[in-house]
């Protein structure tokens, strides 16, 4: 049977590829470019599945998206949207969206998406969420970022452990905090213990409290974090640092949902979500018996995974301005960025990540003599070591290209076309060899869309299967 697609999009170049595609899988697709006709659609056709864009050339898509709950409440609707924000993504999950795409999208997995929302049944959650949360602290519209920001969407509504690794510096609580704020217990209380920050003969006493005189120096009772984080989120911070009698007492406490306080007798009922993080690769250690299995099975529910800002260039710029209006707010003066400084900052290896870039831009907006901060006070304020590479490899590519042009004399009103192709192949098959022949992967180190890279790859006559790795 065939399925009947209504796609809500103003864009014209992106709703010819749609519906190229899912026309190419058998269905039937019907566009549009507006909410009044979009409703009008739905109000004289019956639609199994809608595709809809967020900015519409007469409104908010998902601002209206009650409108289409009343004609079609039955039928599942993904979200297309440019603004690849936490706020878009939170905001489609509000809406009970079946899957939220930032844009640009890779369209097989579109066409993925489309094949399964029709071949399930729609979602019925309630939605209990408030509104006006305010700004969200993670920033970023990388793709990274935006797989982040879909997996949390997906754990909003529910109470499943999550466990969020990756390196110092990324944004972990952050993440742990956007969960709470915009989930079902932000009413509750959001407690977070650093398990690296205790003392390990003092952890079980901090997370399950004591009773008075359970040890030397218990001259009171203490309430832990587990009954302090009760109604809540308990975010359990560096987890990979957890001494092992620590961790079984804690595994038991997952499991049961009652802990025992160090020195008491009564077991007391507590109900919270747990949120863990760590920058360790608990794999490995749990070969080597310094984490247990169990545990991390119970944790690792939902992972999140976040990515290192090398691996996420392109939300530096962002990230900055964001921080330059961070100074102000703590009283530095208010500064601009010129865009070559911005480059700059983009080309450095930010071991420390974005803790490390809040650092330097904090930094800046001190030693900045005026209101613009140029190029050379970026460079002046980073370690002459790290900024070192980025001339060198200025440098380099202008050689290469002196080199090219004394051994390739170029006719007058040529010099342009012939330069980029005696330079545009090797490049385009450096990002396939970097990225194992993957196109969605070329495209984005080389910051062009997927559908530029395949007609590329046909006109310079590259066969992909030379950089497909073999498995």
């Amino acid at each position: 049977m065939t399925t009947r697609v209504l796609l809500v999009e103003d864009d014209r170049a992106i709703a010819t590829v749609i519906t190229e595609a899912l026309r190419d899988e058998g269905h039937d697709v019907t566009t549009c470019s507006s909410i009044e006709r979009r409703d009008a659609l739905l109000a004289g056709h019956a639609f199994d599945i809608m595709l809809t864009d967020v900015m519409l050339e007469d409104g908010d898509g998902l601002a209206t998206i009650d409108a289409v709950r009343d004609a079609a409440p039955d039928m599942p609707v993904i979200v297309l949207s440019a603004q690849n924000t936490l706020d878009t993504a939170v905001r489609a999950s509000d809406s009970q969206a079946f899957e939220y795409f930032p844009k640009p999208f890779d369209l097989d997995e579109l066409t993925q998406a489309v094949r399964q929302a029709v071949s399930r049944s729609p979602k019925a959650e309630a939605d209990d969420r408030g509104e006006g949360e305010g700004a969200l602290p993670l920033i970023g519209r990388s793709r990274a970022m935006q797989d982040v920001y879909r997996m949390i969407t997906r754990v909003l509504r529910n109470d499943l452990s999550v466990l969020v690794t990756g390196e110092s510096g990324t944004g972990k609580e952050l993440v742990a905090e956007a969960i709470h704020q915009l989930g079902a217990r932000r009413t509750g209380p959001f407690v977070a213990v650093n398990m690296a920050a205790i003392p390990h003969d003092l952890l079980e006493s901090e997370l399950f409290g004591h009773e008075r005189g359970a040890f030397t120096g218990a001259v009171s009772q203490q309430i832990g974090k587990f009954e302090q984080a009760n109604g809540g989120t308990l975010f359990l911070d560096e987890i990979g640092d957890m001494p092992a009698e620590a961790q079984t007492r804690l595994l038991r406490a997952l499991q049961s949902g009652r802990i025992r306080r160090v020195g008491g007798r009564q077991e007391i009922g507590v109900d919270v979500r747990i949120i863990a993080a760590t920058n360790r690769d608990l794999v490995p250690m749990i070969a080597q018996g310094r984490f247990r299995e169990d545990l991390y099975y119970r944790l690792n529910v939902v992972p999140i995974h976040l990515p290192p800002l090398r691996e996420r260039k392109e939300d530096i710029g962002a990230l900055v301005r964001h921080f330059l209006s961070q100074a102000v707010a703590e009283g530095l003066p208010a500064h601009r960025i010129a865009d070559d400084a911005v480059a700059i900052l983009e080309n450095q290896l930010w071991k420390g990540n974005v803790r490390e870039l809040r650092n330097v831009v904090f930094r800046l907006a001190l030693l900045a003599r005026d209101d613009l901060i140029d190029r050379q006070t970026v460079v002046d304020a980073l370690p002459s070591a790290v900024d070192a590479n980025i001339p060198s490899a200025r440098d380099g590519i202008e050689e290469a290209l002196e080199e090219w042009l004394s051994s390739n004399p170029q006719p007058a009103g040529a010099l342009y076309h012939g330069a980029l192709a005696a330079f545009e192949k090797p490049l385009f098959e450096h990002a396939l060899r970097e990225t194992e022949g993957n196109q969605l992967r070329a495209a984005q180190l080389l910051g062009i869309n997927r559908n530029t890279l395949r007609k590329r790859l046909s006109d310079l006559q590259i066969e992909l299967e030379r950089f497909v790795r073999r498995r």
